[in-house]
């Protein structure tokens, strides 16, 4: 191992932005080492991983797994544990100097908040931890050594663009958006799309729940709610815009009238590599954008007629509280239910709005709160959707 070399932990190391991590290691033994690998359930995968890559530990959360990830890795001398107390160890592991949130969900909330306890740099690729709980992890950061690097390629261009810039002169921020699969459809035949339609995503190859969030335009608005916690902005200085060629990841607009886009291909392993090089630029990361190729930019404004979840963004922040933590709750259960065709694509938003009506408001939650809140409107969800399925 080089001396100097970044010790990585990976919270969701075989999902799409961990696998992506991990090429990136690869590709540079003198600047990376993963010395934690942390999986939900793909045991085989972690296990393949854990031999290629000799992390000190290897963890996975599902506890029945366990056996089997101790079996195959003890003899190789790499430590393994499960559980959810586990992953949250891992995040503040001594032998850890940057934790990569890849997890999807509500589960990236309590490691992210173990890693700032203990004072590890974050490569953020889970939104829904400040979408959860954006104002209680802001104030956990005012009082920890945490620096938050953005992986999402939204924030990550946003974290680009307003580098140098005195934070009085931005008068907005402007988070693109590609409109998914359904962006040229109507609102009919969104509310009828199968599974398997909107997981054809145009531009980017993500995880199912992420690709389902694109193609209802929620995963935009917890970019919005993300964005104005992790750089200060009111919301009202928040906006998005369908830009279906993906080739720039966000905007700046200045008090001056200037406007700084970040550009590139759509690729993921951009932004990773300017998370874990603490905003340094590494040679041939991307492949290259030509813009005699992707000459024609274009955008449009959302239509949120045809992509109601995207109006929740700016509702969840202007009423504050814990309703984003209800959104994001109903959402997870919604989406697994629609994956499982137990629900229509149009009842997705039904869910959420029906969750949100139902579930005690809490104005000023605590850390115990958003817990609670995550509960209840997770078993409400599911009732809804029982409910829609009869």
């Amino acid at each position: 191992m080089t001396p100097n070399c970044k010790q990585i932990a990976i919270l969701g190391s075989t999902g799409s932005i961990g696998r992506q991590t991990l090429d990136l290691i690869e590709r540079h033994p003198d600047r990376y080492r993963a010395s934690v690998l942390v999986a939900g359930r793909q045991v085989d995968l972690l296990i393949d991983q854990a031999r290629r890559f000799r992390p000190q530990w290897a963890i996975i959360a599902d506890d029945s797994a366990y056996p089997k990830l101790h079996d195959a890795l003890a003899p190789l001398g790499i430590a393994t544990a499960s559980g959810d107390k586990a992953v949250e160890a891992a995040a503040a592991a001594e032998c850890v100097d940057m934790v990569v949130t890849a997890t999807v969900g509500y589960s990236g909330l309590l490691p992210t908040i173990a890693a700032i306890r203990a004072g590890k740099d974050i490569a953020l690729a889970n939104k829904e931890t400040m979408v959860v709980a954006g104002e209680y992890i802001t104030s956990l950061l005012k009082d920890s050594t945490t620096r938050v690097f953005p992986v999402d390629s939204e924030h990550s261009a946003i974290f680009q663009c307003l580098r140098g810039e005195d934070p009085a002169t931005v008068k907005r921020l402007i988070i693109t958006a590609s409109g998914g699969p359904f962006r040229t459809w109507s609102a009919d035949q969104i509310a009828r799309a199968t599974a398997a339609q909107a997981l054809k995503h145009p531009n980017w190859n993500m995880g199912a729940k992420i690709t389902i969030d694109s193609a209802s335009m929620l995963n935009k608005a917890f970019e919005i709610i993300e964005a104005r916690w992790l750089f200060g902005i009111d919301p009202q200085r928040i906006s998005a815009i369908v830009h279906p060629q993906s080739i720039i990841h966000s905007m700046v607009e200045f008090i001056d009238g200037g406007i700084k886009a970040q550009m590139g291909v759509p690729d993921m392993t951009l932004p990773i590599a300017y998370a874990l090089g603490e905003a340094s630029r590494i040679d041939h990361v991307s492949d290259f954008c030509d813009l005699l190729v992707h000459n024609q930019l274009s955008f449009e404004q959302p239509d949120l007629n045809r992509f109601p979840c995207l109006g929740l963004a700016h509702f969840a922040l202007q009423k504050g509280g814990n309703a984003a933590c209800i959104i994001n709750a109903a959402n997870e259960v919604a989406v697994a239910a629609f994956l499982r065709d137990q629900i229509a694509f149009g009842d997705i938003y039904r869910v959420i709005e029906a969750t949100l009506q139902s579930t005690q408001f809490i104005a000023q939650p605590v850390f115990d709160d958003y817990v609670a809140t995550n509960s209840e409107a997770r078993a409400r969800a599911a009732s809804f959707i029982d409910n829609l399925s009869k």
